[in-house]
């Protein structure tokens, strides 16, 4: 039975925002969230991006701020949301904007990378919603322009990725400048060990919300893996961005410099890309995240903390140039397509020296990723490193032409190790709808939406590059919650 954001106990001008933006129906993370926040109780979330997030927890708090009615101590907030990069403060703070349209609310956003006079300026008569992060908060606060002995509600927000980027720290500080009484929720996408003790310390008997297993992948999105000699990786990279089934792809490298190299790459093989990193200024970043929202870029180059705060609509394509060394960045990483319940495609180029990342990857989300043995730049030498109780299979296993996942010649894609039904195999994904999504083509059927918010390249193998694209599914509707 679908459930309506009305049914919620969200009040009449949260619903009119709401419906203004075309969102009627809660994705599950919100229905599960919201009620529990309405009265009053601390939320544990465990959510992946794109689930609608950020929704299920500035519209409750929206509502607390309207149902007690005081005006923000001068230099305090009421509400304060910390977040791992600016990018998405910046995202987080145009939630609460969009959804509290219609009360009287002070809002401000407190992140580095631009001047701090504006921002004491604005923090000097008070805000109900203060949404920053760690770093530039703390200076404030050292400076006497920010206090935090006001706070009602407070919301750590993207925490793993805080912890990951050293912040616990910091955090630990800041939580200790807020009162005790108060209501705080925390959300994160996976739940290691430091997450599970900073839960504890912070939480009063939470209540805890999961829409996907810990550390699992979203269920929409169709996984390969691309093994490749690393002199072929660009070749293979500008091959798969010049098909014309990728609409929207985030391109991700383990450091700023790769990601600056592989935009200019791009570039020079006629494909429009910009990186994003944190070596960029802020206007930069935010010249580079608007161009790709718009379509005035086709590939967005990445570096896995830079994209936290990337929440776009119909990116198709998440390719990992690079294999990330931390598992847990994956997650995060291919979460950026398939939001909101759309379906998407996640790649990974897997060289001779990212074997290793790339076990532990499917250890974390305890599933084989499926190889793609038709593309032109297939290494074999490399699949055939080691998958435990056995060699990588270097060729897919004899089966019928036209079966789900197929690729280039309409073999399917199978997983490694010849098993595809059993403990490492891997189906095609899946959507909601049951419809199965193959490398090759759209969703073989679909279901309406439910209206949920939310220079040239060099190093070729031998012979005339193979014809055909590296076909994918574009992007859902927009119908759906992301918050």
């Amino acid at each position: 039975m679908t459930v309506l954001f009305s049914e919620l106990g969200l009040a009449e001008p949260l619903l009119k925002a709401l419906e203004a933006e075309g969102y009627t129906t809660p994705t599950p993370i919100q229905e599960q969230s919201i009620p529990h926040l309405i009265e009053g109780r601390d939320v544990l979330g465990l959510a992946q991006t794109g689930t609608g997030k950020t929704a299920s927890f500035a519209l409750p708090l929206l509502q607390r701020l309207d149902a007690f009615k005081k005006r923000a101590m001068p230099k305090s907030c009421r509400v304060l949301v910390l977040t791992p990069t600016r990018e998405l403060a910046v995202q987080v703070g145009q939630s609460f904007r969009t959804y509290g349209c219609h009360y009287r609310l002070r809002h401000a956003l407190v992140f580095g990378g631009v001047g701090m006079v504006p921002q004491i300026k604005t923090m000097a008569g008070g805000v109900d919603v203060l949404v920053a992060t760690p770093g530039r908060l703390l200076d404030l606060i050292d400076q006497g322009a920010i206090r935090l002995d006001s706070v009602e509600a407070l919301v750590l927000d993207e925490a793993d990725r805080m912890l990951d980027m050293g912040f616990i720290q910091p955090i630990r500080k800041i939580v200790a400048m807020v009162p005790k009484q108060r209501q705080t929720v925390l959300f994160s996408a996976t739940m290691p060990d430091s997450i599970v003790g900073l839960a504890n310390s912070v939480l009063h008997t939470p209540v805890r919300v999961e829409v996907t297993p810990v550390s699992s992948t979203a269920e929409k999105i169709e996984q390969k893996v691309l093994f490749v000699d690393r002199e072929h990786k660009r070749t293979l990279l500008t091959d798969i961005l010049a098909g014309g089934d990728v609409v929207r792809a985030l391109v991700f490298t383990r450091t700023k410099h790769g990601a600056n190299r592989v935009a200019e790459l791009l570039e020079k093989a006629g494909i429009n890309a910009d990186a994003i990193h944190g070596n960029k200024s802020q206007g930069a970043r935010q010249k580079a995240l608007a161009d790709f929202r718009d379509g005035r870029i086709k590939a967005l180059v990445a570096t896995d903390i830079a994209a936290r705060g990337i929440d776009v609509d119909g990116i198709t394509h998440v390719i990992n140039f690079e294999l990330p060394n931390e598992p847990e960045s994956y997650v995060h990483r291919i979460g950026r397509t398939a939001r909101a319940g759309a379906s998407g495609i996640a790649l990974s180029l897997c060289d001779n020296d990212e074997v290793a990342y790339l076990r532990d990857i499917e250890k974390t989300i305890r599933q084989a990723i499926p190889v793609d043995y038709e593309q032109p730049y297939h290494a074999p030498h490399i699949a055939t490193r080691g998958l435990p109780g056995g060699p990588r299979a270097t060729k897919p296993p004899q089966s019928h032409r036209g079966g789900g996942g197929a690729g280039r010649g309409g073999h399917p894609q199978q997983s490694r190790g010849g098993n595809p039904h059993g403990e490492h195999g891997s189906h095609p994904a899946k959507g909601r709808d049951g419809a199965k999504h193959t490398h090759a083509g759209k969703p073989s059927s679909a279901k309406p939406s439910s209206g949920r918010p939310g220079g040239k390249p060099a190093g070729k193998p031998g012979g005339a590059r193979p014809q055909g694209g590296f076909k994918g599914m574009p992007g859902g509707s927009r119908n759906a919650a992301r918050g």
